[in-house]
């Protein structure tokens, strides 16, 4: 996994245009579309606690787990702010190791794209399976194979904000769905630019894929959805949210 250490400093003025309110109201709208109620909840990849701190105060029992110190930082800062006292620890996915079960488990804005290979995926499954509890829900949304070919591509994009300017450059491999991101920050001090340099990766996977991963770690249902939406994702989706139930915990397949 990518540190993260500049990316975390402009975190959120570049995902400035996610409606982080509307989001979290529609996974609560999607938990109720599949007759599950919340109860503890972990927001997995939580970044810098936007949706975390939002299901707190829809009145979701929540708690985040990031890899990177930096996003938490900024997480327990704005936690702070808000007065919430929300519980935030600073684990890998694939290493997931919680004090105990949860009854659901939300992962937000492609952070399973981030995983390097089908083993970091396949082992972050795993760990989610083990925490859940017996008829648990893990939701979690990811970057089409679609949107990598198709949208993100070998293109650059340039942000020009208040507090950064930004310069994101894509390479696509096509044989794997990868997209490899360069990210080139100009942060203005005085009458100059400091420039910071971000790399990360992204790997897109089919839904058969995904299918067999999240049935390796033992979830017994899988749901496909469009993004923001309870209807099945039509062919040129760009973001899938997959609902995976566990009847049965103890089914699912252990990684030390």
């Amino acid at each position: 996994m990518a540190s993260y250490n500049a990316f975390a400093r402009f975190y959120d003025a570049l995902t400035g245009n996610v409606d982080y309110k509307a989001r979290a109201a529609y996974l609560l709208d999607l938990l109720r579309h599949l007759g599950h109620p919340a109860g503890l909840t972990l927001d997995l990849a939580c970044g810098t606690g936007s949706l975390t701190l939002l299901l707190a105060e829809m009145g979701v029992d929540v708690y985040g787990v990031d890899a990177s110190p930096e996003m938490l930082a900024r997480a327990k800062e704005k936690a702070w702010e808000s007065g919430k006292e929300i519980l935030f620890l600073c684990q890998e996915m694939q290493s997931l190791d919680l004090f105990g079960t949860v009854d659901t488990v939300f992962c937000s804005l492609d952070s399973i794209n981030h995983l390097q290979s089908r083993e970091e995926v396949r082992a972050a499954f795993r760990r989610v399976a083990f925490f859940l509890n017996d008829d648990g829900w893990f939701v979690f949304d990811v970057n089409t194979p679609y949107k990598h070919a198709h949208v993100l591509r070998s293109n650059t994009f340039v942000y020009d904000l208040p507090s950064v300017y930004c310069v994101w450059q894509n390479r696509f491999a096509a044989p794997d769905n990868t997209v490899s991101v360069t990210l080139d920050f100009f942060e203005k001090e005085g009458k100059s630019y400091v420039r910071s340099t971000e790399r990360l990766s992204e790997r897109a996977y089919s839904r058969e894929t995904i299918c067999e991963m999240l049935s390796d770690a033992g979830f017994d249902r899988v749901e496909f959805f469009g993004d923001m939406s309870l209807d099945a994702p039509p062919e040129d989706e760009v973001r899938w949210v997959v609902a995976a139930h566990i009847t049965n915990s103890q089914n699912a397949v252990f990684t030390a």
